[in-house]
């Protein structure tokens, strides 16, 4: 992440760029987890590619979100931060995340700047998208292109028959570790997922209320500052 950006904003934009996989691949509200049976390759294989075809069949989606993130503080005890709003994502690299708890802000790109707007304090932050910034999987992802068995090593930590846990490891280096990921392999959809980041922080991201291929209007990742607002322009990570 930037480190320009405020620790609040970091947090809540490592949840967007990593779990971007997770929503278009169509998430739900996480259902009850199923007694583990013996994880194996033809299971993982089976739910990765469900999962494949059902992210290739999302053009855009819209839904409500509910963020968890748990920050493992070295040395200290483990804090935890929940957000909700609402979000719009369409192909390629387009997406409104709105937060409206714990207080409003908005993140907006359109695939080639990206926005961050902090209304309590009436500033706007604008980043230019490159790949020094959403790097690896969370690129591919972004921009429509992304293969789970290519971009990811695949296993399974636990396989039923309505409910698959994978763990998902960027073959490329990246600014995360991994992602689990919560399957339904009949289906393809999301039922949950977890971002574990490079320093044991986890970052859980649900939609409820999904609709997908609605066409939303492309107005809507634009941003332009509202009058008197502070216009911050950040540089690209590398």
């Amino acid at each position: 992440m930037n480190p320009g950006l405020p620790s609040r904003v970091q947090g809540g934009m490592r949840a967007l760029s990593l779990a971007l996989a997770a929503a278009w691949l169509g998430a739900v509200a996480p259902a009850a987890a199923e007694p583990a049976a013996k994880a194996d390759d033809a299971c993982a294989e089976k739910a990765a590619a469900a999962l494949q075809r059902r992210y290739e069949a999302v053009r855009d989606l819209s839904a409500r979100f509910e963020q968890e993130s748990r920050s493992v503080a070295l040395g200290g005890p483990a804090a935890t931060a929940r957000s909700k709003g609402s979000v719009v994502i369409a192909k390629p690299g387009r997406m409104r995340w709105s937060y409206e708890e714990p207080e409003p802000s908005l993140v907006v790109s359109d695939g080639s700047e990206l926005w961050i707007y902090d209304e309590a304090n009436r500033e706007a932050q604008r980043l230019t998208v490159t790949e020094g910034y959403l790097s690896g999987a969370a690129v591919s992802f972004l921009l429509g292109a992304g293969e789970i068995r290519r971009d990811f090593a695949v296993r399974a930590l636990e396989c039923g028959p309505s409910s698959v846990l994978l763990e998902l490891v960027p073959r490329q280096p990246a600014s995360y570790e991994k992602l689990e990921a919560r399957t339904d392999p009949r289906s393809g959809e999301l039922l949950e997922t977890t971002v574990v980041d490079l320093l044991g922080n986890r970052t859980r991201v649900v939609l409820h209320d999904l609709r997908v291929n609605q066409g939303p209007d492309p107005k809507l990742f634009r941003f332009e500052p509202p009058p008197g607002v502070h216009v911050v322009e950040l540089e690209p990570a590398h």
